[in-house]
């Protein structure tokens, strides 16, 4: 009796994934396949072009690498600032701490738009800034930040970062030899996980860049509401799958590095403070 109802329960909820998988995934199945028909109206029986996909290409391309670009550069700015800062929210858990931590989120807590017209009133008038990609480089960082830090510190707290720290500061350990040899490599599965994070958020990223952007600044998520907007459904359903391509391979790779950091890690291979090189020699 026992095994038939854990049989029952496991193909409830075997279909209750697939309902939620359907959901989810049905719609985009639809859009891409709507990119690809000659008649989005009539369906796959019109025929299958790339005629779509190649007038959006012609189109949009300056779109599509811009965005590739701001998400880079997004990246690596919450790697400098963010990684260091996690750092120091697990090392100090004072009150000071806390408070950074909660200005910290605010932009994430406050509405997109809100967070651009802010930039527009503080910064706006600063020479050619308002009419670069940096200023929505600038937004998208404050967006993002936040996620970096609580990935890389949910690492670093899981890895008893701040003990390993203290550990290796009475060896006589220096500050960049602690971050270098245990911070950062204590953290990779959570740093992977929030440069996912912000690859994913930056990319796809619309109410803030639609009051940031300029004609000549128009980003990836900007140029596919034009499209829908203005254009066939055919055209604007093969910019999302243009989309889809230029965007799944970095995630899935991303992902990759991240499931083998986090299998390393938890295969006990953490590093200790005798992993750094010889302290008393540097001193």
């Amino acid at each position: 009796m026992t095994m038939r109802s854990s049989s029952m329960e496991s193909r409830l909820g075997l279909l209750a994934t697939l309902v939620v998988a359907a959901f989810l995934i049905g719609p985009v199945i639809l859009s891409v396949l709507a990119g690809l028909t000659r008649n989005a109206f009539v369906g796959v029986s019109s025929g299958l072009t790339l005629r779509w996909v190649e007038q959006v290409w012609a189109l949009y391309a300056d779109t599509v690498w811009r965005s590739l670009a701001i998400a880079v550069a997004t990246l690596a700015v919450c790697l400098l600032a963010g990684v260091p800062a996690a750092w120091t929210l697990t090392v100090h858990r004072g009150r000071a701490a806390r408070a950074f931590e909660a200005l910290l989120t605010l932009p994430v807590a406050v509405p997109g738009l809100a967070t651009a017209l802010a930039l527009i009133v503080s910064w706006g008038s600063v020479g050619a800034l308002r009419g670069s990609t940096a200023f929505i480089i600038i937004g998208h960082v404050l967006f993002t930040l936040p996620f970096m830090v609580r990935a890389a510190r949910a690492s670093m707290e899981l890895a008893d970062l701040a003990n390993l720290d203290e550990a290796a500061a009475t060896l006589g350990a220096s500050i960049a030899q602690r971050f270098l040899h245990i911070v950062v490599p204590n953290a990779v599965p959570g740093i992977l996980t929030g440069s996912l994070t912000v690859l994913t958020l930056s990319v796809g990223e619309f109410n803030l860049t639609w009051l940031l952007h300029t004609p000549l600044t128009k980003t990836l998520p900007v140029g596919l509401a034009d499209s829908y907007a203005s254009m066939r459904l055919e055209v604007g359903s093969a910019y999302t799958l243009v989309f889809l391509l230029m965007i799944m391979p970095l995630l899935l790779g991303l992902q990759w590095f991240a499931s083998r950091a986090t299998d390393s890690r938890r295969g006990g291979r953490l590093r200790a403070p005798a992993a750094l090189p010889d302290a008393g020699a540097a001193r």
